[in-house]
């Protein structure tokens, strides 16, 4: 049984490996049957995937590192209530393509079995049409 301290663990050991652009850590930290789904949406159009198994997810996440780099991680709010955890961060994303930094607003939503994480569903919204996070104020 996994408890509530390595279920924390795991989330962010996920954002490092995200932050730090590793896809093998990334992976390593996926159940073999586990599925990914992404949502949001970027410049007006909606974004969606979709995969189940580590050789659709592994594909998909290769992807993002080799198009994103993230600077200015921070965890805005981490619950788990076993076997889930839920996790709202914030990251500015980099386009390794253009050049363009995003800040940008994350939830995960994860189920962990066994250590790994067996389902992860993201949701992300750009938030450069907020002044207060691009003067780097914190909202309120």
């Amino acid at each position: 049984m996994t408890d509530r301290m390595q279920v924390e663990q795991l989330v962010r050991e996920l954002h490092a490996a995200r932050v730090d652009g590793s896809l093998e850590r990334l992976c390593g930290l996926y159940a073999e049957d586990a599925r990914l789904r992404i949502a949001g949406s970027t410049d007006g159009k909606p974004i969606a995937i979709e995969a189940s198994g580590i050789a659709e997810i592994r594909p998909w996440l290769s992807i993002l590192v080799k198009t994103f780099r993230l600077t200015q991680y921070m965890i805005l709010s981490l619950s788990v209530d076993l076997p889930r955890a839920t996790a709202h961060w914030q990251v500015d994303i980099h386009s390794k393509i253009t050049g363009v930094a995003v800040p940008t607003e994350l939830v995960d939503l994860l189920d962990v079995r066994g250590g790994r994480i067996a389902t992860h569903t993201e949701f992300f919204v750009p938030l450069s049409a907020n002044p207060a996070r691009m003067a780097g104020r914190s909202p309120g």
